[in-house]
Parts: structure tokens; C-alpha cells; sequence
């Protein structure tokens, strides 16, 4: 895929915003989606969003990918966190989101609200952009 990125992968925040009608996220979504950008968010995402508007959700959701966690998928983003040396309990939802940013088709690009985090976990196996 050049100069493009095959997978997207949204975090919490960036889904929230997609589901919120930002202005700004949707003019970036589009292009993304126009270059042949699949988007896909993990499934404990929608549970950290849970609260948020549920129809803009649903609509946002409609056009994601929800990844599932496995156990092979938690035993993944479990040994991202010890890599790292970082602990489950406070990096656990960061960790799912990058398990599925290094199993993904590349090029993969992260949208999140936390670039440092993800940066660390991904390991530079994935381009991270801030929300």
C-alpha cells in the first residue's frame, strides 16, 4: 500500500471522536479510508467507552473491524506489558490496543490520545499519531 496505511487502529479516544461527528476526525478518516485503510479497534475499547453516546457509537462501530480478545491475543499484550516492564493493572487496555496494532496488516498507523504509551508498547512496529 504505498504512501498509505492498510490498518487503522482506534483507541478509545479516537473512536469516541468518530462517534462524537468531529469535524476533524472525520475529514482524517476519509482520507485515510479513501487510500484503502481498514479501521479496527479492539473489543475492550468498547468497553472503555462504555457511557459514551450509544448510537453515535453504533454508527461509528458500523464501520469497525472489533477485534476479539483471545486468549492468544491476551497472552500477546500480556508479554508487550513485560517487555516493557509495565504492569496489567494500570497499562492493560494500552496493551490490548497494541497487540492488535503488531498483529496487524502493515502499514499500521495507531490513533490514540496517549502517543507515548503507545509508542513504547508497539515498539516502533506501527505509526502512532495523536487524536
Amino acid at each position: 500500500m504505498p504512501g498509505g496505511f492498510a490498518t487503522v487502529v482506534l483507541d478509545a479516544e479516537a473512536l469516541d471522536a468518530w462517534g462524537r461527528l468531529e469535524r476533524r476526525m472525520i475529514a482524517r478518516l476519509k482520507r485515510l479510508h479513501l487510500d484503502g485503510a481498514v479501521f479496527v479497534a479492539s473489543a475492550n475499547t468498547i468497553i472503555e467507552l462504555a457511557g459514551s453516546r450509544a448510537r453515535s457509537m453504533a454508527w461509528a462501530l458500523s464501520s469497525v473491524d472489533v477485534i476479539p480478545v483471545t486468549r492468544d491475543r491476551a497472552i500477546n499484550a500480556a508479554a508487550l506489558l513485560r517487555e516493557r516492564g509495565l504492569s496489567g493493572h494500570t497499562y492493560a487496555l494500552d496493551a490490548s490496543v497494541a497487540e492488535v496494532a503488531v498483529s496487524s496488516p502493515g502499514p499500521v498507523l495507531v490513533l490514540t490520545s496517549d502517543v507515548p504509551d503507545m509508542k513504547l508498547l508497539t515498539g516502533g512496529r506501527s505509526d502512532v499519531e495523536a487524536v
